[in-house]
């Protein structure tokens, strides 16, 4: 946007609270954001000067659009919204974070405990998160030992060994009163949350009883669990005065990266830890929470939450509706150091790695939008064909976005069989037509650099294709060296461009040409094994298209098939006649 249309356009914004969201030159929402004040907001982008981050993202910005709010606390809720809504490349987002382990009692006429990394925050009946599946496995072992609920998926038909060794009910022959569950749960939770007394003395008088029994075996599994009950609980406790389940957030920042550290304190204990680090763009504190209150929208929130930075206060206690506390002094005070600390190392340590995957994937796209001289290409689309001398013709294609493979968006396409046996072009030519009418057809989101294996030829094509469909997209061609390497590039005018082997963009470029060759070579290859099924087994007397199948499924190849012996053909259905036929047919391929 020149600059005069932008002072233009920010004379009228009001200086009332809202969101607003950041647009590309492809109209692609690239941030979103919120503000006490719109104006002087969106007008601190466009005057004055910025760190390298936020000159980068501004220099991307075709328009900006805005949303106003009664508060900013409606900013924020608005802000987030729209971030799930465009998934903006420049905010921080929670994708692809590990999942907590927790012990669920589960809300059923018989319920039952298990380890879960399906979390609700409705889900009242959740309790961790634990360290690890371990962790939580070996707590959930103890409670099986003791109280009686049921282990099975399913209610069977009759009692199971569970049952004759006193750890079930056995729901599925007799009739539990629903209070007996109701004590049973009662007593569960209450050793969840800290209160182990009752537990430990409930296994002290059964390690007794097995004892006098002479059980000996079952009086030293009791033991174990004791010492184990006893050890985690002494290892883990801070020594707060009171058992509330609470978490202590810890953040640190500096010019480019952010990092929180999440202490997870249930009933007196640290039960898991988390660290996150991120670039930011905008405002660090903003950023950070954003996170983290997409942090909980996933994760079931404590009775009270401690936080760092007093910034926060406000705006998570009106959107998580708890207690949001900034400790001053005794132990919550130390517990929140302790994690700022934490934040701290965290990024000291790993700020480094991040650098170093933001400049293979972002840096290499930047170095890559330098030499061809197009816009930074976030979003990749790269094609390569196979073939057998004109049979079982296919196209693949692989996406890479940010630098990184999008599996879930890779395309698998059959074409018309080629009267010439290396009909490459023609492929080529039916594939980018068929995936870019598609994309006019249905407004699918278009790519910023399309790659095609090969030279000259495979360019024209590709040039000839975009025109017939009035796209202006940039492509460029790989070629390959004799020993089917990648060697070098040509644009779309042809300009050949020599690939340093240690460089960022060779590498990027190598592993998507190499990622694209690997994903069509294994569809081709299923896809003429099937088509070798069907021809060989075709004419073969006796068995039809259900029997093909099955031979299909369950050899999986013809050399399995050629090795069966006549048994395991008969089971599948085959009698000795067609059994026949199919070896005399076997014999006259050969």
């Amino acid at each position: 946007m020149p600059i005069n249309q932008v002072k233009e356009t920010l004379k009228n914004v009001p200086q009332k609270p809202g969101s607003y969201q950041m647009y590309d030159a492809n109209n692609r929402v690239i941030y979103v954001g919120k503000a006490k004040n719109l104006k002087n907001r969106l007008t601190s982008y466009f005057t004055g000067s910025h760190d390298h981050k936020t000159t980068k993202m501004v220099s991307e910005i075709d328009h900006f659009e805005y949303i106003i709010t009664g508060s900013e606390v409606e900013a924020l809720i608005l802000e987030l919204d729209l971030i799930k809504k465009y998934q903006p490349r420049f905010n921080i987002l929670l994708r692809d974070d590990k999942s907590y382990p927790y012990i669920e009692i589960t809300r059923e006429k018989h319920p039952k405990l298990q380890v879960t990394r399906r979390v609700s925050n409705k889900n009242k009946r959740l309790f961790g998160p634990y360290p690890n599946a371990k962790a939580a496995r070996d707590t959930l072992k103890i409670l099986n030992q003791i109280y009686p609920l049921r282990k099975c998926q399913t209610l069977p038909n009759e009692p199971c060994l569970y049952y004759h060794i006193g750890q079930c009910m056995a729901p599925c022959i007799n009739k539990v009163d629903a209070n007996e569950y109701t004590n049973i749960i009662g007593e569960i939770t209450r050793f969840l949350r800290g209160d182990i007394k009752p537990v430990l003395q409930t296994l002290e008088t059964k390690m007794a009883q097995a004892s006098e029994n002479l059980a000996f075996e079952r009086a030293l599994e009791y033991k174990e669990a004791i010492e184990s009950i006893k050890v985690t609980t002494e290892k883990q406790a801070i020594n707060l005065k009171d058992l509330k389940d609470r978490d202590f957030i810890g953040f640190a920042y500096d010019d480019t990266h952010i990092a929180l550290e999440f202490f997870f304190v249930r009933a007196g204990k640290i039960t898991a830890r988390d660290k996150k680090i991120h670039a930011y763009y905008v405002d660090p504190v903003e950023e950070a929470l954003s996170y983290i209150i997409q942090f909980y929208e996933f994760y079931p929130a404590p009775k009270e939450i401690m936080i760092s930075e007093p910034a926060w206060k406000e705006s998570l206690s009106a959107i998580l509706n708890l207690p949001v506390l900034t400790p001053q002094r005794g132990a919550k005070k130390h517990m929140m150091d302790v994690a700022g600390a934490n934040a701290l190392e965290t990024l000291s340590t790993h700020k480094s790695k991040v650098n170093q995957a933001y400049e293979k994937t972002f840096g290499a796209l930047e170095e890559l939008s330098e030499m061809i001289g197009i816009p930074v290409p976030y979003r990749i689309e790269a094609f390569d064909n196979s073939h057998i001398k004109g049979e079982f013709p296919v196209s693949g294609m692989v996406v890479y976005q940010n630098g990184k493979p999008d599996r879930h968006s890779y395309r698998k396409y059959k074409l018309e069989a080629s009267s010439r046996q290396t009909g490459d072009t023609e492929q080529l030519e039916e594939v980018l037509y068929r995936r870019y009418q598609k994309v006019l057809l249905e407004d699918l989101k278009r790519p910023d650099l399309i790659i095609v294996d090969g030279g000259i030829h495979q360019l024209n094509t590709t040039k000839t294709i975009l025109a017939s469909l009035k796209l202006d997209i940039p492509f460029i061609g790989l070629a390959k060296s004799k020993d089917h390497k990648t060697d070098y590039l040509l644009d779309q005018d042809g300009t050949t461009y020599e690939l340093k082997k240690n460089s960022r963009v060779f590498q990027l470029l190598s592993s998507i040409q190499e990622e694209v060759h690997r994903f069509t070579i294994t569809f081709h290859q299923n896809l003429r094994d099937k088509g070798l099924f069907d021809s060989a087994l075709m004419d073969v007397p006796g068995i039809g298209p259900t029997l093909r199948k099955r031979l299909i499924e369950t050899f999986k190849s013809l050399n399995r098939i050629q090795e069966a012996s006549d048994e395991s053909l008969k089971k599948i259905g085959l009698n000795e006649k067609t059994i026949q036929a199919l070896r005399d047919a076997f014999k006259e391929t050969v």
